[in-house]
C-alpha cells in the first residue's frame, strides 16, 4: 500500500512539475531554464510565440498526470491510459527544448520514457505489480 501511494505521488508530482515550463514561457517567474534556443531554430526561445505554444502543451500535461495519479489511488486501471497520454504529450512538449531545460525537467523526460516502457512493453506488469498498482 505504501508503494502504491509512492507511485501515485511520483505521477502527480511529475504532473505538477510541468508548471515550470509553463511559468518559464508565459510569466516573468524564473524557473532557471537556460536562455537557449530550441532544437530546430537558433532564434526561437521559450518566451517566443512558439515557446509560448509549447508552454500551453506543458500546461496540458498537468491534469493528465494528476488524473492518472488519482486513478492509482482509487485502484482503477484507467490510470495507465492517462499516464501514457500524459507521457507522450510531455515528451512532445519537452524534447524540442532539451538545451533550455533544467536538470529536473530532463529527469522528468526520462520518467516519461520509463512510464511508456513499463506500461507498454511486455514484462512491465512486474514493475506495476511491485508497486501494487492495478
Amino acid at each position: 500500500m505504501v508503494l502504491e501511494y509512492l507511485a501515485a505521488f511520483v505521477v502527480i508530482g511529475h504532473g505538477i512539475g510541468h508548471t515550470t515550463g509553463f511559468f518559464e514561457s508565459w510569466t516573468s517567474i524564473k524557473m532557471n531554464f537556460h536562455d537557449e534556443p530550441w532544437l530546430f531554430d537558433k532564434t526561437t526561445k521559450l518566451k517566443s510565440p512558439i515557446g509560448k505554444a509549447f508552454g500551453i502543451v506543458w500546461l496540458v500535461c498537468i491534469p493528465l498526470f494528476v488524473i492518472s495519479g488519482i486513478g492509482i489511488l482509487l485502484g482503477e486501471t484507467w490510470w495507465r491510459d492517462w499516464a501514457i497520454i500524459g507521457s507522450v504529450v510531455s515528451i512532445v512538449a519537452m524534447l524540442p527544448w532539451w538545451k533550455a531545460m533544467i536538470g529536473g525537467a530532463k529527469a522528468g523526460l526520462l520518467l516519461d520514457f520509463a512510464i511508456i516502457i513499463v506500461l507498454l512493453v511486455p514484462g512491465g506488469d512486474q514493475i506495476t505489480d511491485f508497486f501494487g498498482v492495478p
